[in-house]
C-alpha cells in the first residue's frame, strides 16, 4: 500500500528529497510581442510571499508579452482516446474533434463544427474508409480538413467539395509524453510547428523504468484556480486531512496541522517562460502556461534537491521505508484553460519503483484517491473563484494576504500571470468575461461526466460493476423464488436454508456495490466538518 500512496496524486507528499540531478527544463517560446508598460523595478531572481505589484512609476522598461495562441497545450491523454469514435474537447476556448485517421495513422484535431450547417462532427463517425462524417448531412473530410465527399452533390455537377468553404480548420497536433497536443491557430504556416518548436518534453515519462499513472477531470473553477491550488502545499494538512486519517494521503503531514515543520518556499526564476521555485523537498518548475511539476523521494531523506540538510526541524517520518533513496517519484499537473470558469487537470504521477503495482491493480482503482482530492477542494475554489473575480485580477494581492513564505508559489503565479499574461488568459472576447452561475451541488461535484465517461478504465470498470450488480440482484431474485415455488419437501430444509442465505447476501451485496458505484464513478459529496 505505501507504493500505492506514492503514485496517488497532487503535490500532496510534504516528504523530504534526497539527492537527486536532473536537467532544468530548456525552454523555447517563438519570438514574442513587445508590449511597453511603466512597471515598478523588481529583483525576481529571489523572493518569498511579497504580493504581485500594479504598475507605479513612470518608469518604462521593455517587457515580453506571453502569446496564449503561440503554445502547444495538451488535449487528452492517448490512453483515453478510443480510434473507432471521434472525441469532442474543448480548449482555450475552442471547441475541438479529436480523431484518428488510420489513412494517415495519426490522430487530428479540427474544429468541431461542420463548415455546412455547423453540426459538431464531435457526434459523427468515422466511415468505412476511413473519414470523419458529420452524422448531419454525411459530408466527409480527410486528415487535412478537406471535404472529400457531399452525398447531396450531383456525380455529373461541379466539384463543389473541393471548394476552401467546403473545409474544415484542421489545427496541428503532436503526440509526446503519452499525451495528445495542439496547436491553436489553424493557419497553414504553422502545419509544421513541430518541427521547431515542441512541446516541453519531460524524459522520465518516456522512460520505461518509470511506471504512469494519469487521470484526467474537468473542475468548475478558473486555469489560474487551478494552477494555485496545485502550487499550494500549505491547504493538504487541513482540506485533505480526512484522507490522512483513513490512510489515503501520508500521515507525515500531520505535523503540519499540528504546528511542525513551517513550509518555507522560495522562488528563483520568474520570466516570460515560467518559473522555478525550491522548497524543502525539491525544485518545482512551472513551464508557462499549463506545466507544473517536480520531483521526490520516496524514502523520505531529509535532504534538499542540491544534498544540504535542511535541519531546524523535527525529521518527517518515512513515507516509504522500504525503497531505496535511488528511487524517486514524480508528480506532473497540465492544468488546461477551457473556458470561464472552467479548466481540466491531466495529472501523471510516476515512479522508477514498485511497477508491479500496475500489473496487478487496475486504473480505475488508483483513480479512487485524486477523484476525492479534487472533490475536497472543489466547492472551496469554486466559491473563490466567484469572489476574486468581484475583486478583479489587478486587486489579487489587495484581497488575499499573504504574508508568509508558504505563499510564494502563489504570489509568483500572480506576478508572472499580471507581467507576462495580461493578468488572465486571453479568450479572444469569445466570452462576456461573466463566470458561469453556480450549479447545484450535485452537478458541481459531478464524476460521470467531468471524469468517468471520458476514461477509458473507469467507464469499463462502471459497466462491468453495473452489470455485476445486475446478477447479484437476479440471483437474489431467483432464489427466493425458487425457494416459494419449490413444493413442500420437494427441497431439503438445508437447501431451503442456503438459498434464502445465498439471496439475503446478493442483496446485501448489490445494495453495497450500488452505492460503491455511486460514489466512485458518477457523485461524491465532501462535507469537510466531519473528516
Amino acid at each position: 500500500m505505501e507504493a500505492l500512496k506514492a503514485s496517488s496524486f497532487p503535490s500532496l507528499h510534504r516528504q523530504p528529497i534526497s539527492t537527486y540531478t536532473f536537467q532544468k527544463p530548456i525552454l523555447h517560446i517563438p519570438s514574442s510581442r513587445r508590449l511597453i508598460l511603466p512597471i515598478q523595478k523588481s529583483n525576481f531572481k529571489s523572493f518569498t510571499a511579497i504580493s504581485p505589484t500594479t504598475p507605479s512609476t513612470e518608469e518604462e522598461i521593455e517587457l515580453e508579452k506571453f502569446e496564449w495562441y503561440e503554445q502547444w497545450y495538451p488535449v487528452c491523454a492517448e490512453c483515453d482516446l478510443d480510434k473507432r469514435r471521434p472525441h469532442a474537447k474543448k480548449v482555450i476556448g475552442i471547441d475541438l474533434v479529436v480523431w484518428w485517421d488510420r489513412n494517415e495513422n495519426a490522430w487530428k484535431v479540427f474544429e468541431d463544427s461542420c463548415p455546412h450547417r455547423m453540426a459538431p462532427l464531435s457526434e459523427g463517425r468515422i466511415d468505412q474508409w476511413g473519414r470523419l462524417q458529420c452524422v448531419y448531412h454525411g459530408w466527409c473530410f480527410g486528415g487535412a480538413g478537406d471535404c472529400k465527399f457531399i452525398p447531396q452533390a450531383p456525380r455529373d455537377g461541379p466539384a463543389v467539395h473541393t471548394s476552401k468553404k467546403a473545409c474544415v480548420a484542421s489545427y496541428p497536433s503532436y503526440m509526446q509524453n503519452c499525451l495528445l497536443w495542439f496547436w491553436p491557430n489553424s493557419d497553414p504556416q504553422y502545419k509544421d510547428i513541430h518541427l521547431t518548436k515542441k512541446p516541453h518534453f519531460i524524459p522520465e515519462l518516456d522512460d520505461p523504468s518509470y511506471s504512469k499513472m494519469i487521470i484526467s477531470r474537468e473542475v468548475d473553477y478558473g486555469y489560474e484556480i487551478l494552477i494555485e491550488n496545485l502550487m499550494d502545499p500549505a491547504h493538504i494538512p487541513y482540506a485533505h486531512y480526512g484522507m490522512m486519517k483513513t490512510g489515503e494521503l501520508p500521515e507525515s503531514l500531520r505535523a503540519d496541522r499540528e504546528g511542525g515543520r513551517p513550509l518555507e518556499i522560495s522562488v528563483q526564476k520568474v520570466d516570460v517562460n515560467g518559473f522555478t521555485a525550491k522548497q524543502i523537498f525539491g525544485e518545482n518548475y512551472f513551464i508557462a502556461p499549463c506545466i507544473f511539476y517536480g520531483h521526490y523521494s520516496p524514502s523520505g531523506n531529509d535532504e534538499s534537491m542540491d544534498g544540504e540538510d535542511v535541519g531546524g526541524s523535527p525529521p518527517v517520518p518515512m513515507i516509504l521505508p522500504h525503497v531505496p533513496s535511488d528511487k524517486k517519484s514524480m508528480l506532473i499537473f497540465y492544468c488546461v484553460p477551457v473556458s470561464p470558469g472552467r479548466s481540466r487537470l491531466i495529472s501523471t504521477a510516476t515512479r522508477n519503483f514498485a511497477g508491479w503495482l500496475d500489473l496487478i491493480i487496475p486504473r480505475w482503482v488508483f483513480h479512487m484517491t485524486p477523484n476525492l482530492i479534487i472533490d475536497s477542494d472543489l466547492f472551496l475554489l469554486h466559491m473563490e473563484e466567484k469572489k476574486l473575480r468581484d475583486v478583479g485580477p489587478l486587486n489579487w494581492h489587495k484581497a488575499c494576504y499573504v504574508p508568509t513564505k508558504a505563499d510564494a508559489f502563489s504570489v509568483a503565479f500572480r506576478r508572472w500571470l499580471n507581467k507576462y499574461g495580461g493578468t488572465q488568459v486571453d479568450w479572444r472576447n469569445k466570452y462576456s468575461g461573466e463566470l458561469p452561475p453556480t450549479p447545484p451541488r450535485e452537478q458541481l461535484f459531478d464524476r460521470y461526466w467531468t471524469h468517468t465517461v471520458s476514461c477509458s478504465s473507469c467507464s469499463v470498470a462502471y459497466k462491468r460493476l453495473n452489470v455485476l450488480k445486475i446478477a447479484l440482484q437476479v440471483i437474489s431474485v431467483a432464489s427466493v423464488g425458487a425457494v416459494a415455488a419449490a413444493k413442500q419437501g420437494a427441497i431439503s430444509v438445508g437447501a431451503m436454508y442456503y438459498l434464502g442465505s445465498m439471496a439475503v447476501l446478493c442483496f446485501v451485496a448489490a445494495k453495497w456495490l450500488s452505492h460503491f458505484i455511486r460514489k466512485t464513478f458518477i457523485y461524491h459529496d465532501y462535507d469537510h466538518a466531519f473528516q
